[in-house]
């Protein structure tokens, strides 16, 4: 059995749902290496997603811990067979692994959502926009660093799937450099509005008791919901969620932030006046 050196997030998910599937049935890794005639090394291996799963595997332990959810077991044999060698694999060695896990998170994406404070969206930016955030990184990026993070931008806004951006008044307003870039970028999301698969909503600052979007987020919705993704920025860099009681929570603040957040026609409506403003 050959070790992987580095997981990608689709595997350490499949490797992370079947532990869970272990746990729920009540059996340790030694328990369930007997089951299905293996050392117990393999099983840690295979949770540890440092092993790959065959299809046939993947539905013996769904078989051995009592799971009858026929849609989630054939979910998980799809991401255990998957073979896809994403365009973003170009990157690999060259970016961080967090840039490629979600790449690969978007492309096996059935929606996105995005919750926005100070930044539009990266999906949404412009070239110009993407290079201004980028460029103000700590510790500064090389010449072919900022390039090859703008080029994966870039990559990644080619999405066909349902998209809802709910996008603060401030990142609206916030210079990230210029008034020329703040200007085409505001132009940039109202032509972006109009996209069949993409809904652009506004959070406007004149909100009373308004504390539900604190910082960013995206939701990353899986082939069934159980296996969605929320995905959190900090500045230590991104955090990928997926115990069920915090996706609920998440779902319920997104729900929650999209019924304060203006409508598509008032947002353009927003939009339109501020870069008059400029």
């Amino acid at each position: 059995m050959v070790k992987r050196r580095e997981p990608t997030a689709r595997q350490t998910r499949l490797a992370t749902e079947l532990r869970r599937l272990r746990e729920a049935a009540g059996l340790n890794s030694r328990q369930a290496a007997a089951l299905l005639g293996v050392a117990p090394a393999q099983i840690t291996h295979i949770e540890s997603a440092l092993a790959g799963v065959s299809e046939q595997r993947v539905r013996r332990l769904a078989s051995h811990y009592a799971c009858t959810d026929k849609e989630f077991i054939d979910a998980l044999v799809s991401m255990a067979t998957d073979r896809t060698h994403g365009w973003w694999e170009e990157y690999r060695g060259q970016l961080p692994t967090s840039f490629l896990d979600l790449s690969e998170l978007e492309h096996h994406a059935r929606f996105l959502r995005h919750v926005a404070i100070l930044y539009v969206p990266g999906l949404l930016q412009t070239e110009a926009y993407s290079r201004a955030v980028f460029s103000s990184r700590l510790p500064e990026l090389t010449d072919e660093e900022l390039e090859l993070r703008i080029q994966h931008r870039r990559a990644r806004q080619q999405f066909t799937i349902p998209y809802e951006a709910l996008i603060h008044e401030a990142a609206l307003r916030i210079r990230v450099s210029d008034r020329v870039t703040s200007r085409e970028q505001l132009a940039r999301l109202l032509e972006l509005s109009e996209v069949d698969h993409i809904t652009v909503r506004i959070i406007p600052f004149d909100l009373d008791n308004f504390a539900r979007a604190s910082s960013t987020m995206t939701h990353v919705g899986g082939p069934l919901p159980k296996l969605d993704t929320v995905i959190r920025d900090a500045l230590h860099g991104s955090a990928f969620i997926d115990s069920e009681a915090q996706l609920n929570t998440y779902r319920t603040s997104f729900r929650k932030v999209e019924a304060l957040s203006l409508d598509p026609s008032r947002s353009r409506d927003l939009i339109n006046r501020l870069a008059k403003e400029l």
